[in-house]
């Protein structure tokens, strides 16, 4: 391979890659939010509380949260191409153990076992979505994220198709999707082996965020913070807006899974726009857009009708999920040559997050209701204010 080869080799943006892993991570994803997407016919099946529902959550969440940054901080150490596979035998075994699940401590075993493979495959994805990128950051980081985003989305659907329709056994239909991915992921892991080992290299070649270290902590502090808003407000939706939408307006559950579907499309769009646009504008400017420019709209969503509601919550998730593209990317550059432990910090903490919130709202709304949830947690794009403080960063080397 000549000098030039390898230079282009390292310098073009894959996208094979991309749209592969891009996909894997909507089959993971909507394998993954099959779990909150079946919370009614779980819970009118087990004779659960919506405190019960929010430690499932929590049971998941958490396992994916605490495993995520140590896989990450591992794989800077030493690369692992064929984890991703491995990572994804385990969501398979979860949806197994899921469709036959008897009683309440399986259901929570599943949710674990479901979680431990989302915290083996978001971080190592990230890195492969860094290695494919030629450079460009942000698009990357948005075309593998919405993958998720859009399994997400689809997932609510296929629950209201399948799960709603034939019960808990038909999620042993989703097996196949897993199997699917495990053969997905086990060719990416060889390009990653040979060629995207020398790719990551390259972009780690500049360890220089051009920040003096006591700027780079208080950055992160914000960064958290801002998290905490985004992931907290969005386990709001994710986990109760079906029951809100029920408990408000009398629509079916059937019904409510559609207009959960339309939020998470939106957030598949932000998601995709998000990357790009923080290429090109800088990615504080997005992070600051995206939190703060939502609270309007989530101050108005609990006072709205059933349409202006669906209205409201895909405008929330369009402004909204700009941000966590831009976010990661930024991360990534505050501390380059930890793309990992970045990465798994990040989708271990959005995952970490939004598993206490859910228990934390559950809990509320069965001493209050489902609408004062919505009430109190509209105020949180308000932590959006503190993007104004985090430092603008040198353009990275490609």
């Amino acid at each position: 391979m000549t000098d030039t080869t390898a230079s282009r080799s390292v310098h073009d943006t894959s996208f094979i890659v991309l749209g592969t892993i891009g996909f894997c991570h909507l089959l993971n994803d909507m394998m993954q939010s099959l779990l909150p997407a079946i919370y009614p016919t779980l819970k009118d099946q087990f004779h659960l509380s919506f405190a019960q529902i929010g430690l499932v959550t929590l049971a998941f969440q958490c396992t994916a949260s605490l495993f995520q940054p140590v896989v990450g901080y591992f794989a800077d150490l030493r690369p692992m191409p064929y984890s991703l596979a491995i990572g994804m035998v385990s969501t398979l075994g979860g949806l197994l153990v899921l469709a036959i699940a008897p009683n309440y401590p399986v259901l929570l075993v599943s949710a674990m076992m479901i979680g431990v493979g989302s915290a083996v495959f978001h971080p190592e994805a990230s890195r492969v979505a860094r290695m494919a990128s030629g450079g460009r950051f942000g698009l990357a980081q948005s075309v593998f994220q919405v993958g998720g985003n859009i399994g997400q989305a689809i997932s609510p659907l296929t629950a209201a198709l399948l799960v709603a329709t034939y019960g808990q056994r038909s999620i042993v239909w989703y097996a196949g999707l897993a199997l699917l991915a495990i053969v997905l992921l086990f060719n990416v892991g060889t390009w990653y082996k040979h060629h995207g080992l020398a790719r990551i290299k390259h972009h780690q070649a500049s360890r220089d965020s051009g920040l003096p270290r006591n700027k780079v902590m208080p950055a992160m502090t914000i960064l958290l913070l801002l998290m905490f808003s985004k992931f907290i407000y969005l386990a709001c939706i994710g986990s109760y807006y079906t029951f809100y939408l029920m408990d408000a307006f009398g629509v079916s559950v059937q019904s409510a899974q559609v207009h959960l579907f339309y939020f998470l499309a939106a957030v598949a769009v932000g998601t995709l726009l998000g990357g790009p646009l923080g290429d090109k504008i800088g990615r504080k400017y997005v992070i600051w857009f995206s939190i703060l420019g939502m609270l309007p709209f989530t101050l108005m969503l609990p006072y709205a009708n059933l349409f202006w509601s669906g209205i409201l919550a895909a405008i929330i998730g369009l402004v909204m999920a700009s941000a966590f593209p831009a976010i990661v990317v930024y991360a990534q550059e505050l501390l380059p040559g930890r793309v990992g432990m970045i990465s798994g910090l990040f989708f271990g903490l959005s995952f970490g997050l939004s598993g206490i919130g859910a228990a934390v709202l559950g809990a509320l709304a069965d001493q209050t209701s489902i609408a004062y949830v919505f009430k109190v947690c509209a105020l949180l794009p308000a932590i959006g204010l503190f993007a104004m403080f985090l430092p603008n960063l040198k353009a990275q080397p490609r």
